[in-house]
């Protein structure tokens, strides 16, 4: 049986786009597993209506928002039952790593202790390198909304990272 044409076009967008598509689930939560769960999940919603999105004008768009509900959705599911782990007292029993990593593991750390919103601005803008307007449509709120999800997000990570001595 022939592939529907839709099918074929879905296929080809995801195998151009799929590993940048988990790179942005992955910058989301911190977790490989967790992303591509995140990606399959969003493109078996995107898949239903990829007729009506192939359409738009940026299609990325809307996938990439489709990821990004698929994760304040789990977020929200899952924000009860687990809390994240305190990485400070495995650092002690680590080797020497290069301070590279250890800056890039503090800030992993910071980063999985905000709130769902702040965390997504933040990704939004540092990552995807998209304006306040972008985002407030991704996230669905205003753009003043926005600043100041990154505003307190920025805020806090600094106070993280002050109180672990890395600056």
């Amino acid at each position: 049986m022939p592939t529907p044409p839709d099918a074929a076009e879905f296929d080809a967008y995801v195998s151009a786009r799929g590993s940048g598509l988990l790179r942005f689930a992955y910058v989301l939560c911190g977790d490989h597993h967790l992303a591509e769960d995140l990606v399959q999940e969003a493109l078996v919603r995107v898949h239903r209506r990829w007729s009506k999105v192939q359409r738009t004008d940026q299609p990325g768009t809307y996938v990439r928002k489709a990821i990004l509900r698929q994760y304040l959705s789990w977020r929200r599911r899952r924000s009860s039952g687990e809390t994240p782990e305190d990485l400070a007292e495995d650092s002690a029993q680590k080797p020497d790593h290069a301070q590279g990593l250890a800056d890039r593991d503090a800030l992993w750390d910071a980063l999985s202790g905000l709130p769902p919103k702040q965390r997504a601005v933040l990704v939004l803008r540092f990552y995807e390198d998209l304006d306040d307007n972008e985002i407030a449509a991704y996230v669905g709120c205003s753009a003043q909304t926005v600043r100041s999800h990154a505003s307190r997000g920025v805020a806090r990570l600094r106070g993280i990272v002050r109180a672990d001595h890395f600056v």
